[in-house]
């Protein structure tokens, strides 16, 4: 065993960094990654560091600005590009795995830790989002830390880590806001059914921890709301509540629901925590079947590292299994206890785990490979900005209707969006070259642009891109293209 250690931590660096130089070849594709990109460009030369914008005249309330920060900081310091951009997110799961890693070793002993670490950083979700951008990877980060540090303090591992629990709340609440307290507390609930963990949470350092909390997280809350009033209304009413009892809330200010039916976020538990669910399912039902659930159950009510560990696990999915409007992001708080329960009940030689923990992050490089060499494969829009930049430098680029988060981002918010009904207008009144991008499922646009005497010069996966030249057109006042184009 002894001599296989170091292969193991060479494996498990090696899929980290690995994830590291796909983050700096894949474009930012629709939706989440290149809004989120460019709020932190706009944070990052705008110098607010408060109020993150949803676009130069529009607040965004959806979310704290933690992840915002991070990003921003690292454009002054790398540069504006998808690494520097992505970089915080691997970061934040880096130190996440250091959390599973030493809450696994003291709880059950190395083999252990070290296992759960090569789990957790190979789950589908975990390896994903630790380079993406995305608010969940500091989210993850905050519950974890207060997991984590409520058991690590029972263990009498010093009281920095009863700090660690309140600094995790406060990463929580600056990244997400309060639904670390609902996720982690819910999590922490069953340690109310054990004695000895009565008592830990009694000891945790509630005083000096709020303050600490206070301290952090509040002078954010009152200087948004100062700033932008209305935010807290949005933000605590409208994203933690109308969110969660209405797939379809209407007062959502930065796009649409994602209804799922209920009970999807267990689907979505088995594929975020992937490929290692499919030996952990057959794993408890051959136990069932085996009748060495009962035993189980007896070990449950006298173990309280067991009895944590699983609460914290189910949790979260139980929690948002009536919730309609989810993502499989959702599932990543839960993940760290998973990992933990995995590598402890489940019998594995260290080459086949190995083997394990190589499906997720091979297919990332692959899939990164793929579509750095053809962006096509993805709806972004980098080739077209890209193309209109090496072609017409300085020429207004303008979308027909819409206005994708990926043109703004890499054109630096320089595009424009003509609706259909400023069209003729806007043709008609060009006194310079100008380039325009259509639907490629607007074909009734693409066939007037094509007899009004103007082809196309490049495309995206979504969009055809026309060199417009500045003389009289006339082609009609149009009207927007029917969903169905």
């Amino acid at each position: 065993m002894p001599s296989r250690i170091p292969s193991l931590w060479l494996l498990l660096g090696g899929i980290l960094l690995l994830r590291l130089v796909t983050m700096g070849i894949v474009p930012f594709a629709e939706t989440t990654e290149p809004r989120y990109a460019e709020m932190a460009r706009l944070m990052a030369v705008s110098g607010d560091w408060i109020t993150p914008w949803f676009s130069q005249t529009q607040p965004f309330w959806g979310k704290p600005p933690l992840a915002f920060w991070a990003e921003a900081i690292s454009i002054h310091l790398l540069g504006n590009s998808e690494f520097a951009i992505r970089l915080p997110s691997w970061l934040a799961t880096l130190a996440t795995l250091y959390l599973v890693f030493r809450l696994a070793q003291q709880l059950y002993d190395t083999a252990t830790a070290r296992r759960a670490a090569l789990i957790y950083a190979t789950c589908a979700l975990v390896y994903v989002i630790a380079g993406a951008v995305l608010t969940d990877p500091f989210l993850a980060l905050g519950t974890t830390w207060m997991m984590a540090g409520f058991l690590l303090n029972r263990a009498g591992a010093g009281t920095r880590w009863g700090y660690g629990f309140f600094l995790g709340m406060s990463i929580g609440l600056l990244a997400k806001g309060p639904l670390v307290l609902v996720l982690a507390g819910g999590a922490t609930a069953p340690a109310l059914l054990y004695p000895a963990l009565r008592q830990q949470l009694r000891q945790l350092p509630w005083a000096g921890g709020l303050l600490l909390t206070s301290v952090l997280v509040l002078p954010w809350y009152v200087l948004a709301e100062q700033k932008t009033p209305g935010f807290l209304q949005y933000f605590l009413v409208g994203e933690h509540i109308l969110r969660f009892i209405d797939p379809g809330w209407s007062g959502d200010l930065y796009g649409s629901a994602h209804q799922r039916a209920h009970g999807t976020i267990w689907l979505y538990a088995l594929a975020a925590t992937f490929p290692w669910s499919l030996l952990v399912l057959p794993h408890l039902l051959w136990r069932a079947g085996a009748g060495k659930l009962p035993p189980l159950l007896q070990t449950l009510r006298s173990d309280p590292r067991l009895g944590y560990l699983l609460g914290w696990t189910l949790f979260t999915p139980v929690f948002f299994t009536l919730a309609g409007n989810i993502l499989w992001t959702y599932v990543l708080p839960a993940i760290p206890a998973f990992s933990i329960l995995a590598a402890r009940s489940l019998s594995l030689r260290l080459p086949r785990l190995q083997g394990w923990s190589l499906p997720v992050p091979a297919a990332v490089l692959c899939g990164g490979i793929m579509v750095s060499l053809n962006p096509l494969l993805l709806n972004t829009e980098k080739p077209l900005v890209d193309y209109a930049e090496a072609v017409m430098p300085g020429a207004a680029l303008a979308y027909l209707d819409t206005l994708p988060f990926s043109a703004r981002y890499y054109s630096a918010d320089r595009v424009l969006q003509v609706e259909s009904e400023q069209l003729t207008e806007w043709l008609a009144t060009r006194t310079e070259p100008a380039l325009l991008a259509v639907r490629l499922r607007d074909r009734n646009r693409q066939q007037a642009l094509a007899a009004a005497g103007y082809a196309p010069n490049a495309q995206s996966s979504r969009f055809m891109l026309y060199r417009i030249q500045p003389q009289p057109v006339a082609i009609g006042a149009w009207k927007p293209a029917s969903p169905d184009g």
